[in-house]
């Protein structure tokens, strides 16, 4: 069989359950043992950081991984780079909110932190998904890159943000959204062609909003049960939830397996 480029999303897709109580099905694991055993490259596509991905790829037995919601790449266990956001357009968000009263934190670098002015963010979001350290007068300009932004506010407040219109952003808390790259399919490009492949060999996994742009028409996409139904109107196949076999049973199905 000809070798297939295999990219899953993490929540929802490789792992079930709540976002802080994930778990792998053990049909999964199957799965994707069967798949590395027939020769095929897997990897994990994410629109969480390196920083706060790494762990979980080599807990999971990945050494591939497109990262940063399609600007960081990691070949065989190396990071091989990662793309910061567009600098000047964070800047003006981070001013607009300021004029507006909206609560900001950022990332300035890969790693687990973000940074904040002082102790509203915390105090809002009651966040523990990464460190906030306070930083008082802080000022994003003395900083080179911005990696991320997040902004502390609940539907549907960040309409006035005017900015927010010019960056790419989601909201997986009601309590705060993230501005950060939002199209895997640019790092799964990548990665194929630092692989030499062929972009009809790829099959994408995923089932929520910030998957569409990883499921393209140069190769397969496959939207789980779970899914949103804008993913899996655009699908090329549509398998079982991800606590019901769903990535075993489309392997199976297309003779991956």
């Amino acid at each position: 069989m000809k070798r297939k480029y295999f990219f899953f999303d993490i929540d929802g897709t490789l792992a079930a359950g709540e976002m802080r109580n994930q778990y792998i099905p053990e049909s999964t694991k199957q799965a994707l043992k069967e798949l590395r055993a027939a020769g095929h490259f897997v990897a994990i596509a994410t629109g969480r950081s390196y920083a706060m991905a790494v762990d979980y790829m080599r807990e999971m037995g990945f050494s591939n991984m497109v990262s940063d919601g399609g600007n960081g790449i990691t070949i065989d266990n190396k990071l091989i780079g990662i793309k910061p956001m567009d600098y000047d357009k964070c800047i003006a968000l981070i001013e607009e909110c300021e004029q507006k009263g909206f609560i900001w934190a950022f990332s300035p670098d890969n790693s687990k932190r973000r940074l904040a002015k002082d102790s509203r963010f915390d105090e809002f979001t009651k966040d523990a998904y990464m460190d906030t350290e306070v930083a008082p007068g802080l000022d994003p300009r003395d900083y080179k890159e911005i990696y991320k932004v997040y902004i502390a506010c609940f539907p549907p407040e960040e309409e006035r943000l005017e900015m927010l219109k010019e960056l790419p952003w989601c909201r997986f808390f009601k309590e705060f959204l993230f501005v950060e790259p939002a199209d895997k399919s640019v790092g799964i490009k990548a990665m194929v062609d630092h692989l030499g492949g062929d972009y009809g060999d790829v099959v994408v996994f995923g089932d929520e909003k910030n998957d569409l742009s990883m499921f393209r028409k140069e190769w397969t996409s496959i939207a789980m049960g779970n899914a949103i139904e804008d993913l899996k109107n655009v699908a090329d196949y549509v398998t079982d939830d991800c606590d019901k076999d769903g990535i075993y049973n489309a392997c199976r199905h297309f003779g991956w397996i």
